[in-house]
């Protein structure tokens, strides 16, 4: 029973010590995860899956516009652009313009872009995804503008 005991006591202070190792900081070491600043950002910012894509964007009026279907993010973390099916047809997209991330807002449940109409949309160059780097770049190796 004491020996019991003992292999007990002892397996609770190896945890303890592997659970102290594994939380322990080293100086100048870069941390992995998000700080509880970050963490409040995550909680207060938008999810992308759930609350953005394949969503409807309606202007000020409440007349549809368009539906964003990607968010373009710069090598700076800047989520810089939207890409909206300015027309769809049976849900495939027939033509796609960037708009800046900054132009849309969240109004009365919905996305909205201030001042846009179908029209104006529609007349907007259209987005081509050939452009886009199918894979990203370093950090490093990002040129700032």
């Amino acid at each position: 029973m004491k020996a019991k005991w003992t292999l007990v006591f002892l397996a609770a202070s190896a945890f303890g010590a592997v659970c102290q190792q594994a939380t322990a900081q080293v100086a100048g070491a870069q941390p992995i995860g998000i700080t509880v600043e970050q963490a409040q950002l995550v909680v207060e910012g938008w999810s992308v899956k759930k609350s953005l894509l394949g969503k409807s964007i309606y202007n000020d009026s409440g007349e549809k516009v368009g539906v964003l279907h990607d968010i373009i993010v710069a090598p700076d973390n800047a989520v810089s652009f939207g890409i909206v099916a300015a027309h769809q047809f049976l849900g495939v997209s027939q033509h796609d313009v960037a708009v800046p991330m900054s132009q849309l807002d969240y109004a009365n449940g919905k996305l909205v872009w201030a001042g846009a109409t179908r029209e104006v949309v529609k007349s907007l160059p259209v987005f081509i995804y050939s452009k886009v780097r199918t894979v990203p770049i370093a950090r490093k190796d990002y040129g700032h503008h």
